[in-house]
């Protein structure tokens, strides 16, 4: 027996990650989330909240929005995830506040920003 898909409202998410139904619906203007439609209502997936919490994790992280949507887009590709953890450091390792901070501190701002 088939388990019906697990969705989630715009205000569903916009309550999850503390943010704006207006910041949901940026990141839907930018590609990064793809919501399915009934008549006007967003249906959001777990794949579009995944990727909504990636790009909130990225910009947190002071990613600018090239490198989140060329983060993301990794997983798109493949179902090793290698590549992108080691396109992740390589990006987060040229970023400005983790140069500033001790390295003590990367762990502490991951931390603050879970994976999905």
């Amino acid at each position: 027996m088939d388990q019906p898909a697990i969705t989630f409202a715009i205000s569903d998410l916009a309550r999850e990650f503390s943010i704006t139904p207006r910041t949901i619906r940026f990141w839907e203007d930018q590609g990064i989330l793809a919501p399915l439609r009934e008549g006007s209502k967003r249906i959001f997936t777990r794949r579009d909240r995944a990727r909504l919490k990636m790009a909130l994790r990225g910009k947190r992280l002071g990613l600018s929005l090239a490198e989140i949507k060329d983060l993301i887009g990794m997983y798109n590709s493949t179902e090793d995830e290698t590549p992108q953890l080691a396109e992740c450091l390589r990006v987060m390792s040229k970023r400005r506040p983790i140069r500033i901070f001790p390295n003590a501190c990367v762990p502490v701002l991951l931390a603050r920003t879970p994976w999905p």
